[in-house]
């Protein structure tokens, strides 16, 4: 099969690889019809490569139709359409059945003293084969698979497996109280559908932060009051300009460390990416590599007494916080990977009616698999307009 395999930074090919196939009674074998890229592949594009393996399948937002199951996989047939979490979960451990699937205690990593394993996300995550491919081994596949209608194109489904439950748990960490205010840094897929998913649940005002014009100006179609940060001279006074001096009532970072304007960040990824591979690898692990601009905005922007919600990946370990100020406003803090399942049942009755989040328009670029290559660097770049990349193997 064709697969988007990983060989190193900036360098994303497109192989023939093995095809997957049924190891374990719990496992399934999906053919991938659909598949996103995230920005979450690009840290491992750019920031992340120490932790990659030359050869490791990228993607964790696919779809697709099952092809075949293990013996211990009920309720799931060839032939049924299924959305797959990016995360890998058993459903019935402590964490599971707390609504904490990224924490699954079957799946965790625990040799990296990690979470719940993810698709095509690094050996910190269990370097498990990604979705970016034309057919997907799915472990636990008796809990994972999220199954959809039949009828509707990919798009409106395929958002399952990232954006909507990461945008969902954003929203919903942040805590914005009836008639508040939300602002939302980067508007990347996550902070584009985070600030769709505030306005349906009723924040009067949503403000949308972030530097690209395209980006600016398709929030700004949704209702989104928008500053483009290139042109604000203090941010904070702005959105405080607008909120009675008090600042936002709630904050989504969506941007995580590979945030602009941070150039101390900046050279630790730099460094950390010239080192050889194993001290690349602990450098990483164990000390700052995070660009924290995106961060101390959230912490300048949200009111006293407010709630910043971190949906963008952050990856250091010895990054200094502004702790003074976290205490002195009462900040309230709150962060994760997404429990996709836990978010799903409020979720999918939004996309089985009227499509009120979007998402039919929401991708920017369909592309097939075999031009990943090129779109992984405009991505990176922020070009053409790319917002959101969808694959079709």
């Amino acid at each position: 099969m064709k697969a988007a395999v990983w060989h190193g930074k900036r360098d994303v090919r497109v192989e023939e690889v093995p095809d997957p196939a049924v190891q374990e009674p719990t496992d399934a074998v999906v053919r991938v019809t659909s598949t996103g890229l995230c920005g979450s592949d690009l840290h491992l594009y750019e920031v992340l490569g120490p932790l990659m393996t030359p050869g490791d399948i990228l993607g964790h937002e696919p779809m697709g139709v099952v092809e075949e199951t293990g013996s211990a996989v009920d309720g799931l047939a060839p032939g049924d359409r299924v959305v797959l979490p990016f995360q890998i979960a058993c459903g019935t451990c402590f964490m599971c059945s707390r609504g904490l699937q990224t924490q699954c205690e079957r799946t965790q990593v625990r040799e990296q003293g990690m979470g719940a394993a993810l698709f095509g996300y690094t050996k910190l995550y269990g370097a498990v084969p990604g979705g970016q491919a034309e057919y997907l081994r799915v472990p636990q596949a008796q809990y994972g698979p999220v199954k959809v209608p039949e009828g509707p194109a990919d798009d409106r489904f395929l958002f399952l497996s990232d954006v909507l439950p990461t945008a969902w748990q954003a929203v919903e960490y942040a805590d914005v109280p009836d008639g508040g205010s939300l602002a939302v840094l980067g508007l990347g897929p996550i902070g584009d559908m985070a600030c769709r998913i505030a306005l349906h649940r009723g924040a009067a005002r949503v403000f949308g932060i972030d530097l690209v014009p395209e980006r600016l100006e398709r929030a700004r179609r949704l209702g989104v009051e928008t500053l483009d940060l290139a042109a604000v001279d203090d941010l904070g006074a702005a959105v405080r300009d607008r909120t009675e001096g008090r600042g936002a009532d709630s904050v989504v970072d969506a941007v995580g460390m590979e945030a602009h304007g941070s150039p101390v960040g900046k050279a630790m990824q730099t460094l950390g990416a010239m080192l050889p591979d194993g001290l690349s690898e602990k450098a990483i692990a164990t000390f700052g590599v995070d660009r924290l601009a995106a961060f101390r905005y959230a912490v300048d922007l949200v009111r006293r007494g407010g709630t910043i919600s971190l949906s963008g990946v952050y990856g250091g370990a010895a990054d200094p916080l502004p702790m003074l100020t976290l205490f002195d406003k009462q900040i309230q803090l709150r962060m994760g990977q997404a429990n996709v399942k836990r978010w799903v049942p409020d979720i999918l009755p939004l996309l089985t009616d009227e499509d009120v989040l979007g998402v039919d328009e929401f991708a920017t670029h369909h592309l097939p698999l075999t031009q990943a290559p090129e779109a992984y660097e405009a991505f990176q770049k922020k070009a053409d307009g790319a917002v959101k990349v969808v694959f079709r193997p």
